[in-house]
């Protein structure tokens, strides 16, 4: 079987106009990351269940110059040593004022909301999803999230929803043929270089 760098994913575009010069994107966390479930064990310690393809998501963003920042209003060791495994530096956690939270990072990178794309799925997400260039939301948000949202994810929370929201912002970037066709190990596109 030949290799085929063609993406299997085509987005309206429309909402890939939305999504281009995106250069931070914000991520909540229980909800979004998480499917929102809390697990509490015996000893009150609160465990999070995350998804590889989010993480892969992630890390993808970050090789394209796109810097995730998180946004979540708990903190716990486990959330922060995930967020240390997928090499996210901009995070502020235990705080439900994540509008200051979002504009502090803003300032500390020197963008402008025209320059962000955030996901949520709560009220505590809508100052962020409401002055966002790009914003998005699963299907499992809060209907007001919903509402705000540019695009809602059809996978859930928890289950690929920031995958799908990473993914549309590759392409709207340029960069989701690139990573495929590098993952694939496709020849480059166009001519091949001149002999020396």
């Amino acid at each position: 079987m030949p290799l085929n760098p063609a993406p299997a994913l085509t987005w309206p575009p429309e909402l890939l106009l939305h999504a281009q010069g995106v250069r931070v994107a914000f991520f909540d966390v229980d909800g979004v990351l998480t499917d929102g479930g809390l697990y509490l064990s015996a000893e009150g310690e609160t465990l999070k269940r995350f998804h590889a393809l989010d993480g892969h998501g992630i890390k993808l963003l970050r090789q394209t110059g796109i810097t995730p920042a998180v946004i979540s209003g708990r903190d716990s060791a486990v959330l922060r040593e995930r967020l240390t495994a997928l090499g996210v530096t901009e995070w502020r956690l235990g705080t439900e004022a994540k509008l200051p939270a979002a504009e502090a990072i803003l300032a500390a990178l020197g963008l402008g909301w025209a320059e962000a794309a955030a996901i949520g799925d709560d009220w505590p997400d809508l100052p962020l999803l409401a002055r966002a260039a790009f914003a998005c939301a699963p299907p499992n948000a809060h209907a007001e999230a919903r509402a705000r949202a540019h695009h809602v994810t059809q996978a859930a929370g928890g289950h690929g929803a920031a995958r799908e929201f990473c993914d549309l912002l590759l392409t709207a970037s340029g960069h989701y043929h690139r990573l495929l066709a590098a993952q694939l190990g496709a020849p480059p596109e166009g001519p091949p270089p001149a002999a020396p």
